[in-house]
């Protein structure tokens, strides 16, 4: 096995895990200095998210004319979760094993040259997250001033975001014990108070059906699987597969499910308006301090985009200080923030779940099923694997033949061309379809097709 860390020294003192830090180039080994209980307190922040709350709609109605029950809408969040979530803790374990962060672990998947492809997309659609972020961020901080009477500009509070998104960077392990020490146990009060606070007022969940069902775990499947491409980056710090595992799964899947549980009920309160998801939460009793603590730990996720989109830029520039990129690329988001609208999300999430779930299919199909983590190779040298490229592409078309298509005009080309492709081979996709589950399969069997052939050659 090949890793891109050659040199044993790093940058941190491995023999003080509490000290360590993260290496500033590709070159330096990483310290496994993160047990269990950081990266489960890395990852549950992570299933925290503002965004969760808004998106909620989405889980509730991801058809737009056919929303779920209360029970469907639940169901879909727990299932659509563990799903999701298995695929990230699967895809940190050959970064813990490797110590290679997770786009330079592509090079043992594609080749080096091939890995620069999902490299290239995992650094738009991290960017997008970043954007994102700080958005909402931004948004939360506006709402809870608002409640005080005190109007600062929206711009305003996107630089602050971005500017503690970008310490946070500089040193990621430290930011990742932080979290740990302090910030987890003020989360988990602060969702307590507010599972409390809003069921109380008795949110009016009813009717309902169970048709839309699959799409809805479509959502959170992309909503969680979104993080697959960010995982070898935390858990190759880890200092076992299965803390990172652990880790991933537990603290991620819990804490999503509480996450999307409170977007329901608080959307039920205003009439799922979007626009009014955060009036239940900042009119409870000290509301206000409680969503301040959520909207603070909202850096944790934009700083997690940006230190990951350093890292995806590193498998292109491997001996450029992670430090450097991780300033201009807080700067980059920063600005993009300022002008970030809404209208884009599902979409957004869509072409996410389309992209990496086929591609952890056909990662995790040769990485543990056809023995690659006893060839792989994610040295600069490695060998390009084109055929692998395949199974890739063929359970992206897979997920967007029965993908519930987008309606924003902003990509209205892009569903008319999948409409298209439907009514050319007289398919009808049903409600009861998962996209997410064709794409798997589709990618993970011709996989295990080409790893047959392989073997007989």
């Amino acid at each position: 096995m090949t890793s891109a860390a050659v040199d044993s020294k790093g940058s941190g003192d491995s023999g003080n895990p509490g000290a360590a830090e993260a290496p500033l180039t590709l070159g330096e080994a990483p310290p496994k200095a993160l047990g269990v209980l950081d990266q489960g307190a890395l990852w549950a922040n992570l299933g925290v998210s503002l965004l969760g709350f808004s998106g909620a709609i989405t889980l509730i109605n991801p058809l737009g004319d056919r929303p779920l029950s209360f029970v469907a809408a639940i169901l879909a969040a727990v299932v659509g979760s563990v799903v999701g979530t298995a695929m990230v803790g699967l895809a940190a374990i050959p970064g813990q094993r490797t110590g290679a962060p997770a786009m330079v672990l592509l090079r043992g998947l594609f080749g080096a040259r091939l890995s620069y492809l999902p490299t290239v997309l995992n650094i738009v659609q991290m960017l997008g997250w970043g954007v994102f972020e700080l958005w909402v961020i931004s948004q939360g901080a506006q709402a809870i001033a608002g409640s005080f009477g005190i109007e600062v500009p929206y711009a305003v509070w996107v630089v602050v975001a971005g500017v503690i998104t970008t310490a946070l960077t500089i040193r990621p392990l430290g930011a990742v014990r932080l979290l740990r020490r302090y910030v987890t146990a003020a989360v988990v009060i602060s969702m307590i108070w507010f599972m409390v606070a809003l069921f109380q007022r008795g949110p009016a969940i009813g009717g309902g059906s169970w048709e839309a069902f699959a799409p809805s775990v479509d959502y959170v499947i992309a909503l969680s699987v979104s993080w697959v491409p960010v995982a070898a980056d935390f858990a190759r710090f880890s200092r076992s597969g299965r803390a990172a595992f652990a880790g991933v799964v537990g603290g991620y899947t819990i804490a999503q499910v509480a996450c999307l549980v409170l977007g329901i009920a608080a959307l039920a309160l205003v009439g799922n308006n979007p626009g009014q998801v955060w009036d239940p939460f900042v009119a409870a009793a000290l509301g206000p301090i409680f969503f301040g603590i959520l909207v603070l730990r909202e850096t944790d996720q934009s700083f997690v985009n940006v230190y990951s989109t350093a890292m995806s830029l590193q498998n292109l520039l491997p001996r450029l200080d992670r430090r450097v990129i991780s300033v201009a690329i807080g700067a980059l988001v920063t600005i993009l923030a300022i002008f970030a609208t809404d209208q884009t999300y599902t979409v957004f999430l869509g072409l996410i779940g389309a992209v990496f779930v086929p591609m952890f299919a056909v990662l995790a199909v040769d990485y543990f099923l056809l023995g690659g983590d006893r060839r792989w190779d994610t040295s600069e040298t490695a060998p390009s694997r084109p055929l692998m490229v395949l199974p890739w592409v063929l359970g992206f078309v897979a997920w967007w033949m029965l993908a519930a298509l987008p309606v924003a005009p902003e990509v209205a080309w892009w569903s008319s061309f999948w409409k298209g492709a439907r009514d050319a081979i007289g398919f009808v996709p049903q409600p009861w379809m998962s996209a997410s589950v064709a794409a798997f399969l589709v990618a993970g069997l011709v996989t295990l097709g080409l790893g047959a052939l392989r073997r007989r050659s």
